[in-house]
């Protein structure tokens, strides 16, 4: 009995993690852009097609499968009430998934309580289960592949799961890679219902692309590529590198150029890694797995200036797998070690998040969104456009047809791009004629000031400063301690 007992405490610990968890709910902390997924979900269930503005086709969310989902979530609570059953779906199956780490890498079923709770508490695991994206979901196929597919040999697990994956990211090319070869390598031998399912994953999502969109890749990719693609020199790039990887290596984000607190971790993590994997133990094969592709993820994305925090959301996770099992399975003072990594790193850690969390959602949820409340009240032709960036929280409650700067949700701008890159945006405003611009800068005072000055005139401004203040003092503390948003101006057509 007692030991039934202690086999569920994994379980319990999934349930205390996620309602624990939950409490983000209160901080509106949402991501950008969960908020161009959910609308290319509502534009699916609008118009029939997968989309951003009305029937016109293009793959303006990253992943196909999270817009599936959120389809479904719009279809049975409605478009005012999908939200918060959605992230707490992202919750629980990121929590599961932690659940099935745990049985990969632990056999204790205290450990793996703990484990659950620790790392879901950690900020990563935070911002994958509350900021609506679709790594919630990602996290669960993943390890339901190591579980089930490596670890059970389900062989129908080994066949579905890498298109599922493939189909919520393509860049989970990299994860499903990394695990073959390790399987490989550790094994000798070919899992070929493992290669069909890759295969199919991988020819099925670009076909998806291809006779859908007419493209291969997502257009966020090629959208991201055309606009922010400079030159560098191999030094240039190396010194890239070398400043960028402190910032989102490890956990902590910090102003400035460099985190030494992420060298610290990081150099812990590799200690833990190869006093675990001299361990003659079967784990060692996950280890190696999520290890592996931790360091070779972040590398990949860092070396190609892809810095946006949630491409590094799961390696950051994995790669600290290795410091928790250390400490929970020290024989001699445990409990030391065990407190000085809770009141050291685990605690300041969710201190750090729930001060971004309440201070972020205050300026996304308070603020950026006010904006689109805002237009939608104001104009209620929704077929008048808007060029803005960036194309999450006010497209979305403004409900006005979208051109982004970047061209994510807008497929017309990146010919401009590509005609001339240094004046694509004022190129953009004469042809196209919008009806509203929302620019961070004075258009008054820009070098085409003549031409905005003759055509638009300035509607409203928007002020961070001006949404930093709150009945509860320690918020209005935590408001000023880090502002979260940008300063707007929003212009209207005047002919």
């Amino acid at each position: 009995m007692a030991e039934t007992q202690n086999s569920r405490f994994p379980i319990y610990a999934v349930v205390v993690t996620v309602v624990f968890k939950l409490l983000f709910l209160l901080t509106h902390y949402i991501q950008e852009d969960a908020f161009i997924t959910w609308r290319v979900a509502q534009n699916l269930l609008d118009y029939g097609v997968i989309g951003f503005n009305g029937d016109t086709k293009i793959s303006a969310s990253t992943t196909h499968f999270y817009v599936f989902v959120s389809y479904i979530f719009n279809l049975i609570f409605g478009k005012e009430h999908f939200i918060e059953p959605l992230l707490i779906f992202n919750s629980i199956l990121f929590t599961i998934g932690t659940l099935f780490l745990s049985h990969l890498v632990l056999k204790n079923p205290w450990h793996k309580a703990i484990f659950i709770f620790l790392i879901g508490i950690l900020p990563p695991a935070i911002k994958i289960s509350i900021l609506g994206m679709e790594y919630g979901i990602l996290f669960f196929l993943e390890m339901s592949l190591l579980y089930y597919g490596f670890n059970k040999g389900k062989k129908w697990v080994l066949t579905l799961l890498p298109i599922l994956i493939m189909f919520t990211r393509i860049d989970t090319v990299i994860f499903l890679g990394v695990v073959f070869l390790v399987d490989f390598f550790w094994n000798r031998k070919i899992r070929w219902n493992y290669i069909f399912g890759g295969i199919v994953g991988v020819l099925s999502t670009v076909a998806f692309n291809w006779f859908y969109f007419g493209e291969v890749v997502n257009n966020t990719i090629t959208a991201k590529k055309l606009l922010y693609e400079q030159q560098f020199t191999f030094g240039e790039h190396l010194d890239y590198f070398l400043i960028s990887f402190g910032n989102f290596w490890g956990m902590l984000k910090v102003p400035g150029a460099f985190n030494p607190i992420t060298v610290i971790v990081l150099i812990f993590e590799l200690l833990c890694f190869i006093y675990l994997i001299r361990q003659k133990d079967k784990r060692n094969y996950f280890l190696w797995m999520i290890f592996i592709f931790g360091w070779v993820k972040q590398i990949i994305f860092i070396s190609q200036k892809s810095l946006f925090d949630w491409y590094y959301w799961v390696p950051q996770l994995l790669l600290f797998v290795p410091v928790l099992i250390f400490v929970l399975e020290q024989k001699e003072r445990r409990n030391v070690w065990l407190s000085l990594l809770v009141v050291f790193y685990i605690v300041p850690m969710l201190a750090f998040q729930t001060i971004h969390s309440i201070a972020t959602g205050n300026g996304e949820w308070n603020y950026r969104r006010t904006i689109g409340t805002f237009l939608n009240k104001y104009e209620k032709d929704k077929n008048q456009w808007i060029l803005l960036e960036p194309a999450g929280y006010i497209p979305y409650f403004s409900g006005l047809k979208t051109i982004d700067e970047v061209g994510l949700v807008d497929k017309q701008i990146q010919e401009e791009i590509k005609k001339d890159k240094t004046n694509y945006w004022i190129n953009t405003v004469k042809n196209r004629k919008p009806k509203y611009l929302l620019s961070y800068q004075n258009l008054y005072e820009d070098k085409n000031a003549a031409y905005y000055q003759a055509h638009y005139k300035l509607l409203k401004e928007f002020r961070v400063k001006d949404h930093l203040k709150s009945d509860n003092k320690i918020l209005e503390k935590i408001y000023n301690l880090k502002p979260s948003g940008t300063d707007y101006n929003l212009y209207i057509r005047v002919d």
